[in-house]
């Protein structure tokens, strides 16, 4: 609002600085400054210093802050949805000046050799003159955060794992219906059968990528599934980045380990899909909401290609998936 010469005592609000309206609005969701901070990638101390002076150009106190809990006032639930259509003008503003074939396309694929590797390859064909840049950033629990911040631009996983303050600001396309399968040294007793069944597990012990971070949507995914097999999921190990230092801590942990069909092969392993129901792992395409490329594009039509020449979004009729993830599958499609 601004004030006028027919209402002298109109108040007048600055044109508040987009930063500070983002700071507001991760505090908001998170209502801790730590994970706020985290979230934007600034030191805590930044972001306080942003609340406050937001807090002084508009007058108002916008959170209660003590030792235990943040919490918004009366006035930082009204501005919120205020700052969020601020924040999407902003981004849609950009979008609309900026030339998006001019620079490269940042996609995650987690493990390269894998389905999203696939829709990379099958995108690259049907946009050649766009720059697809794959990146292994290991989960889309970092990776979604790395989508928002502008640092990556898709990624493939489990979006229903995701929190839902983070899943609000993406994108997501379903992809593929994935069968599950168990990872295991070639001398495993589980490796002679051809496939595998809950009874077959009673009494095993499964990596699922417990501790670490960056995957947490995949460990979540593998609770739900193992709470009904009566499956233990093995313990937190040394985060391994890289195939070579995967297959040094699996050979040493003799672990069996939670994976799709599809997992690429790995000397002195085998594949054994997982039956009785088929555990399907929800694959999705996920972006930053507001991304114009036309790479994406390239991407999204190269999913829905391969998905119907190979009845990707086909669910088998003997299969699990949980209820949220299921829901997420059907809405997109």
């Amino acid at each position: 609002m601004t004030s006028s010469a027919a209402d002298p005592g109109a108040r007048t609000f600055p044109l508040t600085d987009a930063r500070l309206l983002r700071a507001f609005v991760a505090v908001a969701e998170e209502l801790h400054f730590t994970r706020a901070a985290a979230r934007l990638y600034v030191a805590q101390q930044a972001l306080s210093r942003d609340i406050r002076r937001l807090e002084r150009e508009l007058g108002a106190e916008l959170f209660l802050r003590t030792t235990r809990q943040v919490a918004l006032t009366a006035d930082g639930e009204r501005l919120l949805p205020y700052a969020r259509r601020v924040l999407d003008a902003h981004a849609d503003l950009a979008a609309a000046f900026a030339d998006p074939a001019a620079r490269p396309l940042f996609v995650d694929l987690n493990t390269d050799g894998m389905t999203a590797a696939r829709v990379l390859a099958r995108a690259r064909e049907l946009a050649p003159t766009c720059e697809l840049m794959a990146r292994f950033e290991s989960g889309l629990t970092w990776a979604a955060g790395e989508i928002l911040a502008g640092r990556l631009d898709v990624s493939f996983g489990r979006a229903a794992g995701l929190d839902p303050a983070i899943r609000a600001g993406l994108g997501i396309q379903p992809v593929r219906y994935e069968p599950m399968a168990l990872l295991l040294p070639a001398d495993h007793r589980l490796a002679a059968y051809e496939a595998l069944s809950p009874d077959d597990l009673a009494g095993e012990t499964v990596y699922a990528g417990a501790g670490n971070p960056r995957t947490e949507e995949w460990t979540d995914f593998a609770r739900l599934l193992f709470a009904e097999w009566g499956v233990e999921l093995a313990p937190p190990s040394p985060l391994a980045i890289g195939m070579a230092e995967f297959q040094r801590v699996m050979e040493k942990s003799r672990c069996p380990v939670l994976c799709v069909v599809d997992f690429p092969p790995i000397p002195g392993t085998v594949v054994r899909p997982l039956v009785r129901p088929v555990p399907l792992s929800p694959l999705l395409l996920v972006w930053r909401k507001g991304l114009r490329h036309p790479g994406l594009d390239a991407l999204r039509e190269a999913a829905d290609q391969l998905g119907s020449e190979e009845g990707w979004m086909v669910r088998p009729g003997d299969s699990w998936l949980p209820e949220a993830d299921a829901s997420l599958m059907q809405k997109y499609t």
